[in-house]
């Protein structure tokens, strides 16, 4: 009997762009992806500027990470650090990095980097508070 669990796929992507799992990469050549990450159903991932996903990283349902923005031709790569999460129905604008170990809540905007090891939350994302190492 072999132990070993099996080996998790990576994303296929049809021809649109969408996953087995329903989230949606534009310009996916532009998506660096690390291992290990969870992304949930029905996220939206523009990597039209850059897109970097590092190792452990999970992102909510609904999720919206924006490398670049229409409505002002801003435009920015975005870095979502290692062990990072992000909550459902959050939006990420273009040029953000979020740090390590850090947490962003549920349906916030986050508009400017978040630093490692912290949680934010609301519209606009603000700090709430410092992760402690058992939070990790």
């Amino acid at each position: 009997m072999d132990d070993k669990k099996p080996k998790r796929q990576g994303p296929i992507f049809n021809e649109y762009g969408m996953t087995q799992w329903y989230w949606l990469v534009k310009y996916r050549e532009n998506l660096e992806l690390g291992k290990n990450t969870e992304i949930g159903s029905f996220t939206l991932i523009d990597a039209y500027k850059g897109v970097k996903i590092e190792d452990n990283v999970k992102i909510g349902w609904g999720a919206v990470i924006m490398s670049y923005s229409s409505m002002d031709g801003k435009g920015g790569k975005v870095v979502l650090k290692k062990n990072c999460g992000v909550g459902a129905n959050a939006t990420v604008m273009p040029g953000v990095t979020i740090g390590e170990n850090s947490i962003v809540g549920a349906n916030s905007l986050v508009n400017k980097d978040v630093p490692p090891n912290e949680i934010w939350f609301g519209n606009p994302a603000k700090f709430f508070k410092k992760r402690q190492e058992k939070e990790k």
